[in-house]
């Protein structure tokens, strides 16, 4: 496929160095290492050091991913901002722009729901919170009951859907960007989109110039993030294997195990969508994924990997320009399948924990509440947490539930990170295809 704008030379010039330098490998070899070094050295596994030596070097250790994530989350907004505007401002035209939107938008809510339903359907099928120990249940909410009540507050006052609904409109686009508002960025950054495509050219022309500008520089400073993500990755897996030792992991393995067989679900789901609406091969598909889904498992982040998905969808799927610009910052920000099932799962497995029989009619509302919390959630690391805090507060679940899966939760963000990156990619698929329909109309 040939890129014909300098946006789009400029995006495959910087992630074509890091995608081409084997840095999924590194990561992947990272991962391992972090994994066997956190069991040697923490005091519930081999116990290679003190307890109070393993502690400091573990911190040690995790420095550069603390780097590696600060850095991520210094560019995500302005990234997101002005890849969305150039997306909207490069399409063909506003009714193609207006056709492709409603289609996306459905497509992204449908998604979503299913991705839910497959995780209540296992939690109700394997019911994980019955294999826990209850005398793990005492010892982790005790121990983790203050953050866990700082993060559940945090959430109610700020993150609650009511709010999201009437607070949408983005009247201080300062303060949006302060709180991470990501739904009222997004929509700012449409209505920018928007207007750039209906005023003259030579009008528009500065200000494009400006966010071109900006996308470039912020996609620098991911690729300069990129050199630290083995380290990081090692780091910081090795640091949180030290404090919680093997036994944590066992101790949720249900919930773990649960959560994982859902996401795999999810990517045989788009496996099916890929082949029936897009009409492709699967297998050649996430053949083409494996680089873009290893960055996003280790940056834990969809927007940081929004760049490489951009990337990788116009050169090694060939995919339509304005079709990739479009759907994949959009969906950074409201396709969060991944994130969705992982609050599903974890407020039904926390329920079964604490021993709440939730009604046919309550778990639909869980459902709506889920899918309407996952739209605007900000694609950085961690926040799934702390929108899962909003739930557990409207089903009766004790705030210091939290802590109980609070401990993997690092682990099962880059998880569910990668299925929603996925997600993104499949959509751009299936839009690719209609995308000669839609402008033909």
């Amino acid at each position: 496929m040939i890129i014909r704008s300098a946006r789009a030379r400029s995006i495959i010039g910087v992630t074509k160095g890091i995608l081409g330098a084997h840095l999924w490998a590194k990561i992947l070899v990272g991962l391992v290492l972090g994994a066997l070094g956190g069991v040697a050295l923490s005091p519930h596994g081999l116990a290679v050091l003190s307890e109070s030596h393993a502690l400091v070097l573990g911190e040690w250790l995790a420095l550069p991913g603390v780097v590696f994530l600060g850095l991520i989350q210094m560019v995500i907004v302005p990234l997101v901002v002005c890849s969305i505007i150039l997306g909207i401002a490069e399409a063909a035209s506003l009714d193609f722009l207006k056709r492709m939107g409603i289609k996306i938008v459905l497509y992204f809510v449908c998604t979503t729901t299913i991705s839910i339903m497959i995780g209540v359907t296992l939690v109700q099928l394997l019911k994980p919170g019955l294999y826990i120990d209850q005398a793990l249940v005492e010892a982790t909410m005790s121990s983790g009951a203050e953050h866990a009540a700082v993060a559940a507050q945090q959430t109610f006052d700020d993150l609650t859907v009511p709010k999201r609904i009437a607070n949408v409109m983005p009247d201080n686009l300062a303060q949006a960007s302060l709180d991470k508002n990501m739904l009222q960025i997004v929509i700012a950054s449409l209505l920018f989109g928007v207007a750039l495509l209906t005023i003259p050219t030579k009008t528009a022309k500065p200000f494009k110039d400006l966010c071109v500008s900006g996308q470039v520089m912020t996609m620098k400073i991911i690729g300069w993030a990129m050199a630290f993500a083995p380290y990081a990755v090692f780091g910081l897996l090795c640091n949180i294997t030290i404090r919680l030792g093997p036994d944590s992991f066992v101790g949720v393995g249900a919930y773990i195990g649960t959560l994982l067989l859902g996401l795999v679900a999810m990517v045989c789901v788009y496996g099916i969508i890929v082949s029936v609406l897009a009409r492709e091969n699967p297998l050649r598909f996430f053949g083409k994924l494996r680089e873009v889904q290893l960055l996003a498992f280790s940056t834990s982040s969809s927007a940081a990997t929004m760049p490489f998905s951009i990337q990788t969808a116009e050169e090694k799927l060939g995919y339509r320009e304005d079709v990739s610009r479009f759907v994949i910052p959009l969906g950074t920000t409201i396709n969060m399948d991944g994130t969705a099932m992982y609050q599903a799962i974890a407020a039904l497995f926390l329920c079964q924990v604490f021993g709440i029989d939730l009604t046919q009619w309550e778990i639909i509302v869980l459902v709506a509440t889920t899918v309407g919390a996952s739209i605007g959630t900000p694609g950085t690391p961690g926040v799934g947490i702390v929108v899962l805090a909003t739930i557990l507060v409207g089903i009766g679940v004790p705030a210091e539930g939290i802590a109980l899966v609070l401990g993997v939760d690092r682990i099962l963000d880059m998880c569910r990170t990668t299925v929603n990156v996925t997600g993104d990619l499949t959509a751009t698929a299936v839009m690719n295809r209609f995308s000669k329909q839609i402008a033909g109309k």
